[in-house]
C-alpha cells in the first residue's frame, strides 16, 4: 500500500545503529604521541647525531658518539681539572677515562640519562663547553646496546650500567684501593659504550679516523696528552702545530712538488682567539675551524670574520686594495674561538651562526695580521709576491676564460655529455641529495641513465681517458675541452662554494683502464679543488664485480671471497657472472646499485702535505722509479 514503510530487519538496525569506522587517516586527539627522550633519540637519531652509517666514513654516527664523550673530558681539562685522558677503543668497545673532577656522585644517573641535565648551562663551573645542551652522553646511552659510566670522587664512587638507554643497575660505594688504606684512585669519569647494532648496523671503527680525532684535540688544548690505545698524543704550540703537519715535508725539488709554506707559518693566540696561516703554491685554498675545541667542519660566522680581518690587514699592511680572491688563493689556515653561548645550526654542531662574533673578531685579526708582518718583513715580501702572482695569473686566466666561454658556445647551449638533474645544492633540502656520477663512455652512462633518479643524480659522460693535468697550471683545463665541460658542470669556475652537487661520484670499471681513468680525475681534483677532496665532496662508487643466481635467487657480490660464499649457499650449478664493465650491467639491475643501498667509499686525505707526493710519484715523470716499484710489488692474479 501507497506510503507503508517497509520494515525494517534487525541486522539492518543493527549495521545502521553501529557507528562508522574511523578513517585511518584521521587526525584527531589519539593521533598525538608524546616520546620520552629516550624514545625520541632512538627513533630521530638523525637530529642528535646526523648521519648513521657503519664507520667508513668519519662523519659517520659511532665517531660523533666518542666525540660527545671526549668532549665531557676535554671540558674538565678546560676548567683547569686534568691533564690527561685515556681513550682505549677495541673490539667496537670504547672506554674513555678523564681525571677531572668526577660528575657528583648522587647525580650520575641522571647526568648520563636524562635531557637537559648538567653543570653545563653554570657558567661558574663550565666556562667555554661545547656540550651547551645537555644532550651528548645521554645520546650515547640511548644509542649504545651497553653504556656504563662510573665517578670517583675522593674515595668514593658511583656506577650505573645501562641498556639502548634503560637502566639495568646502579650502585655506590669506596673505592677499593681506599678501603684497603691505600692511595684511593685519582678523581674523574669513566664511561665505556658498544654501540648499538640495532641502530648503526654492522658498523667498524677505523683507528686511522679516531686518530685524526685525537690529534685535533691535542692540537686545539695545549698542555693536554690524550692516550689513544697506548699511543700519547699531545701539542705545545696548538695551531701552528696543527698547520705544520699539514704542509711540512713533501721533500723539493719540482718532481716532489711545492708542498711546503712559502713563508713561515704566521701565528697569533689571544684569548677568546687562536690562528695559524700561510700560503703554499697550491691552487684553491684550505681551512680548519674550530668553536671550542669543536670542529666547525662546515665554517660559520667565525671563519668568514677571520676571513675579512686577514684581508683587511693584508691591505692596511700594504696599504694597497688586493681583492680577497688574490689573498686567499694558495692559502690555507686554522682559526679557533672560544664562546660563552655558542649558537650552531644543528646538534652536531658543524657550523657556528653567531653573528655578533663578526665585528670583534675581524677586528682582533686584522690588528694581529698587520703586526705580524711588521715583525716579519722578509714572510712579508714573499707574501706580496705570492698576491702579485696571483693577480697576474687571475689575470691570464680570465682572458682563457673568455676565449673558453666563446668556443664552448660554438659547441652548443647546453653542456655536452651532461645529464642533468632537477635539484641542486642551492634549492636546499631537496638538493641535500643531489649527486653527478662521472662514468667511462656512453656504455656505462646509458645503464645509469635508465635506472638514476632524475630529480637528484645527474650524469657526466667521459669519452674516455682524460688529460693527466699533474704539473700543469690553471690555465691547461680551459684548454682542455673535457675538463672545461666537467668544471662548468660542476659549477666551480670561480670558486668551489659554486659546487651545484652534494656528492661527487667517480663512477668507473673495476678494471685497469677503469683504475687509470680513476686516478686522472682524482689528479685534476686534487691539482685544482682540493678543497672538493679534503670537505669530503669525492666518492667512488662501488658496484658487484659478480653476480650469482639460480631461478629462484639473485645475490650480487662484491669481492671474490663473497662469490664463493654465494655459490656455497645457491649451489654449485649457480651462474656466475663476471661484470667486467658497467655497462654489462642493465638499468633494471643497476637501480639498485645507486638507489638507497647505494655504497660509495669516501675519498679522503689525512693531510695536505702527502698528496703532492703521491701524485708525483703516481702521475709526474718519475718513470723508472714508478717501474721498479711495480716490478716489485707485481702480483700475478691468474689462477
Amino acid at each position: 500500500m501507497a506510503g507503508t514503510k517497509k520494515p525494517i530487519s534487525q541486522k539492518a538496525a543493527a549495521v545502521a545503529a553501529k557507528p562508522a569506522a574511523k578513517n585511518k587517516n584521521e587526525y584527531d586527539e589519539s593521533k598525538i604521541k608524546t616520546l620520552s627522550s629516550l624514545e625520541h633519540i632512538r627513533l630521530r637519531t638523525g637530529m642528535y647525531i646526523g648521519r648513521l652509517g657503519d664507520g667508513s666514513n668519519p662523519d659517520d654516527g659511532i665517531y660523533i658518539l666518542l666525540k660527545e664523550v671526549i668532549d665531557n673530558a676535554v671540558d674538565e681539562f678546560i676548567m683547569g681539572n686534568g691533564k690527561e685522558i685515556d681513550i682505549e677503543v677495541k673490539d667496537g668497545q670504547v672506554r674513555v677515562r678523564d681525571f677531572g673532577r668526577g660528575i657528583p656522585l648522587g647525580k650520575l644517573t641522571e647526568c648520563v640519562s636524562i635531557i637537559n641535565t648538567g653543570a653545563k648551562y653554570n657558567d661558574d663551573v663550565f666556562q667555554f663547553s661545547v656540550g651547551l645542551n645537555g644532550v651528548g652522553t645521554k645520546a650515547v646511552n640511548a644509542l649504545s646496546a651497553h653504556f656504563r659510566a662510573v665517578s670517583m670522587r675522593d674515595g668514593l664512587f658511583a656506577e650505573s650500567i645501562f641498556e639502548r638507554g634503560i637502566l639495568k643497575t646502579e650502585r655506590k660505594g669506596k673505592l677499593k684501593d681506599a678501603a684497603q688504606g691505600k692511595q684511593p684512585a685519582k678523581n674523574g669519569t669513566c664511561v665505556e659504550f658498544i654501540p648499538d647494532k640495532e641502530i648503526f648496523g654492522d658498523y667498524q671503527f677505523s683507528m686511522e679516523f679516531i686518530e685524526n680525532r685525537i690529534k685535533i684535540y691535542s692540537y686545539l688544548n695545549t698542555g693536554l696528552t690524550l692516550i689513544l690505545n697506548g699511543k700519547k698524543y699531545s701539542s705545545q704550540h696548538g695551531l701552528l702545530d696543527l698547520l705544520t703537519e699539514q704542509t711540512s715535508s713533501g721533500g723539493s725539488g719540482a718532481e716532489s712538488g711545492p708542498v711546503q709554506p712559502i713563508y713561515p707559518i704566521a701565528y697569533y693566540k689571544g684569548q677568546h682567539v687562536e690562528f695559524a696561516f700561510t700560503h703554499t703554491n697550491n691552487y684553491g685554498e684550505e681551512y680548519f675551524s674550530f668553536v671550542n675545541g669543536q670542529w666547525t667542519s662546515d665554517g660559520g660566522t667565525h671563519l668568514s670574520a677571520f676571513k675579512e680581518g686577514m684581508l683587511k690587514g693584508i691591505q692596511a699592511f700594504y696599504k694597497k686594495d688586493y681583492k680577497s680572491e688574490d689573498v686567499r688563493e694558495g692559502a690555507i689556515a686554522a682559526v679557533a674561538v672560544k664562546l660563552k653561548n655558542p649558537v650552531f645550526e644543528s646538534q652536531t654542531k658543524n657550523k657556528l651562526g653567531n653573528s655578533d662574533v663578526r665585528g670583534w673578531l675581524a677586528g682582533e685579526c686584522k690588528v694581529a695580521v698587520e703586526d705580524w708582518l711588521h715583525k716579519n718583513s722578509e714572510a712579508a715580501k714573499k707574501l706580496e709576491q705570492k698576491i702579485i702572482a696571483n693577480e697576474s695569473l687571475r689575470t691570464e686566466l680570465n682572458t682563457v676564460k673568455k676565449e673558453a666561454r666563446e668556443a664552448a658556445k660554438k659547441i652548443a647551449i647546453k653542456i655536452p655529455k651532461l645529464k642533468d638533474c632537477k635539484y641542486h645544492l642551492e634549492d636546499g633540502l631537496h638538493g641535500t641529495n643531489s649527486t653527478i656520477f662521472i662514468t667511462e663512455g656512453d656504455s656505462a652512462s646509458g645503464s645509469m641513465v635508465g635506472s638514476r633518479d632524475v630529480y637528484t643524480q645527474a650524469i657526466f659522460s667521459l669519452r674516455g681517458k682524460v688529460e693527466n693535468m699533474y704539473g700543469k697550471k690553471r690555465p691547461a683545463i680551459y684548454k682542455n675541452e673535457e675538463l672545461y665541460n666537467l668544471m662548468m658542470a660542476l659549477g666551480i669556475e670561480n670558486d668551489v662554494e659554486g659546487l651545484r652537487y652534494a656528492r661527487i661520484v667517480i663512477a668507473t670499471d673495476a678494471d685497469f683502464d677503469g683504475f687509470h681513468i680513476r686516478n686522472l680525475l682524482l689528479t685534476f681534483f686534487l691539482s685544482y679543488f682540493e678543497e672538493l677532496v679534503s670537505g669530503g665532496k669525492v666518492f667512488i662508487l662501488e658496484t658487484p664485480l659478480f653476480r650469482v643466481r639460480t631461478k629462484k635467487e639473485t645475490r650480487y657480490c662484491y669481492t671474490e671471497k663473497e662469490r664463493d660464499s654465494a655459490v656455497a649457499a645457491l649451489g654449485q650449478f649457480s651462474e656466475v657472472t663476471r661484470f667486467k664493465g658497467l655497462g654489462e650491467i642493465s638499468p633494471k639491475e643497476f637501480g639498485q646499485f645507486i638507489g638507497a643501498d647505494i655504497k660509495l667509499i669516501p675519498v679522503s686525505v689525512n693531510t695536505l702535505r702527502g698528496v703532492s707526493q703521491v701524485l708525483s710519484f703516481y702521475m709526474g715523470k718519475n718513470t723508472p722509479d714508478r717501474r721498479d716499484y711495480i716490478m716489485k710489488n707485481l702480483v700475478n692474479t691468474e689462477v
